[in-house]
């Protein structure tokens, strides 16, 4: 199944709205809070790489407060 590991940078203070929020979107399999240069690591998984960007591209990427991602695509072992 594909998988994505979202690296997303926020506005400060929002942690608890955002991580409720973006833990609400199908294909969101988790979603945390982390140290460093970026705030949130989301992983996505669906049935098509098609369905991976799409969640990405129309629902993270829009989420307000989103400021800057970085998507990593895992390569099939």
């Amino acid at each position: 199944m594909p998988r994505a590991y979202v690296l997303i940078n926020t506005d400060p203070d929002v942690e608890e709205e955002f991580i409720q929020e973006v833990r609400r979107i199908n294909g969101v399999v988790s979603a945390a809070s982390v140290y460093g240069i970026y705030d949130f690591i989301i992983i996505v998984e669906a049935q098509t790489m098609e369905i991976v960007k799409g969640i990405i591209t129309s629902r993270i990427r829009r989420l307000r407060n989103v400021k800057a991602t970085i998507t990593l695509v895992e390569v099939d072992s």
